[in-house]
């Protein structure tokens, strides 16, 4: 059964095994860590049979919520995953005030893109070479309530 939750310091071994298993430049465990003893942060995980499967983060400013992290392991992707952590993290963020979210994407992440716009993001901007290895634009996209 899926469980999504809060992130805990238990959790981080797991989720930086995840990062860095996905992402070229991966936030490093007491990355993490640090980023959980922040006030303004929401930091949720998707849990199965004791497993992580998934994480997302957010930065609360104001009444604007940057979403810094999602990921799904690869054994657990296109089970739904990513959008229940999604759509946790806005119900989490919308109960702290937060009626706006924004995130960036890799220009060739086709199936995140397509998650973000069935949950309401809209595609409004471009990050040229935001990304490196390899290098690749970022898509900026917001949701507003």
């Amino acid at each position: 059964m899926l469980t999504v939750r809060q992130m805990e310091e238990a959790d981080l071994g797991s989720v930086a095994r995840i990062e860095a298993s996905i992402f070229s430049k991966p936030w490093s465990e007491e990355g993490f860590r640090d980023s959980l003893k922040l006030p303004n942060t929401v930091y949720l995980v998707a849990e199965q049979d004791g497993s992580i499967a998934g994480y997302i983060g957010m930065l609360c400013v104001l009444d604007e919520g940057e979403i810094t992290n999602v990921a799904v392991a690869e054994g657990f992707r296109r089970q739904g995953i990513g959008e229940r952590l999604l759509s946790s993290l806005l119900q989490a963020g919308r109960k702290e005030g937060v009626d706006s979210f924004t995130l960036e994407v890799r220009e060739s992440n086709s199936s995140a893109r397509r998650l973000y716009r069935k949950l309401g993001f809209q595609e409004e901007g471009i990050r040229k070479n935001f990304y490196e290895k390899p290098t690749e634009d970022a898509i900026l996209m917001w949701k507003r309530f």
